[in-house]
């Protein structure tokens, strides 16, 4: 196929077939041909990637969903980038729905910003531009030195809620933590319902547990003869100076804020993955009177046991979109369902080709979604 420099492909750089169904539904939107290339992995699990086609001078855009094997998917994408940069492509934008390593996007007590790395990276194989969805941090995209366009599953979701929920004006809104108590007000905002939010039994992961950085650094008495180190204690580092005493965080009992009686409980978050806070968030509203309980998120992950606690839990719903593949998950648990957001993915790509605004594709959206 003789393409003009001016064109643009399509590229999948994924090596198992069940995360190419995204990619294969975006470019049928488009009307074009999924470019022709070959991901896979040597004997000695090595990422490999042969681009079949000439790419000289034209814009790439690469798809990359994120299966459970994040490291190998991130491997395929960077080698995949390196080739084109390498075959003289113009440029080389990533769609990566689902951004991994998002939730270490801070600095926790002495482990590393990994997101901030795994942007540097990207950058150092070639890609030049980004598209994405939901960010777990809209901050994150700050960490890149190139444009990063992170669109929304909320239209999509806020639809499947209009559409399919029976009754769905005698909802509510609930924010599993109050993290989350500003995402819940932009849908229920836009939805005009009311707001809940669960508070107490804090995440871990987000807590500030003690690993010495708060004690006050030792005081050596050198009073004594010289060469003769005395025992530290845990003096001030100045004299005259007493730091306060750092009361311990302790974890409140869990409550609700907001009147979820007789109301249908729908709970929003941008990622859901281990699922026992949801399973104990759902328990809690049933005991309030919540009488339908549905958990809408972005991308479902759904790791480890997922699918069987949910199977087993007071939760009627789970609804995700399709920017991480998940049918295995839908085949454990019926009660998992997907909400197709390839249109919005295409329609970007499409814009970004034709050198059109973005600026459509966020309409009506708050800056809190």
């Amino acid at each position: 196929m003789n393409v003009p420099k001016s064109g643009y492909r399509v590229f999948s750089a994924n090596s198992t077939a069940a995360c190419t169904e995204l990619a294969k539904k975006i470019t049928e939107r488009l009307g074009v041909e999924l470019g022709k290339s070959v991901v896979y992995q040597e004997s000695n699990r090595e990422t490999r990637v042969d681009v079949k086609e000439s790419v000289r001078g034209q814009t790439i855009f690469i798809i990359q969903t994120i299966p459970r094997d994040v490291n190998t998917a991130i491997m395929e994408l960077l080698v995949m980038a390196y080739a084109l940069k390498t075959s003289c492509a113009k440029n080389i934008i990533g769609v990566i729905p689902y951004f991994p390593y998002s939730k270490q996007c801070k600095m926790r007590k002495r482990g590393s910003i990994v997101c901030k790395l795994l942007a540097s990276m990207l950058a150092k194989a070639g890609l030049s531009h980004i598209i994405t969805m939901d960010l777990h941090q809209k901050e994150i995209q700050g960490f890149f030195s190139f444009p990063v366009d992170n669109l929304r599953a909320s239209p999509f979701l806020l639809q499947y809620i209009q559409e399919e929920i029976p009754d769905y004006r005698n909802a509510i809104i609930v924010a599993k933590s109050p993290a989350a108590a500003k995402r819940a007000q932009s849908y229920a905002e836009r939805l005009r319902l009311g707001l809940a939010v669960i508070h107490g039994e804090a995440q871990c992961a987000e807590s500030d547990m003690a690993d010495g950085r708060h004690s006050p650094p030792c005081v050596r008495n050198t009073s004594g003869h010289p060469g003769l180190e005395l025992p530290c204690k845990q003096q001030a580092p100045f004299p005259g100076i007493e730091l306060p005493i750092m009361m311990a965080k302790e974890k409140p009992p869990i409550t609700v804020v907001g009147d979820v009686g007789g109301r249908i409980a729908i709970i929003v978050d941008d990622i859901i993955d281990d699922v026992e806070d949801y399973v104990a968030a759902a328990d809690i509203l049933k005991e309030r009177g919540a009488y339908k309980i549905y958990i809408m998120a972005t991308h479902g992950l759904l790791s480890a046991d997922a699918p069987r606690l949910i199977e087993e839990s007071a939760i009627d719903e789970v609804v995700v979109t399709n920017t991480v593949p998940h049918e295995v998950q839908k085949l454990q648990c019926p009660k998992i369902k997907t909400v197709d957001v390839s249109m919005i993915l295409a329609e970007a790509i499409r814009r970004i080709h034709n050198g059109e605004s973005m600026a459509y594709l966020f309409r009506n959206i708050t800056v809190d979604d």
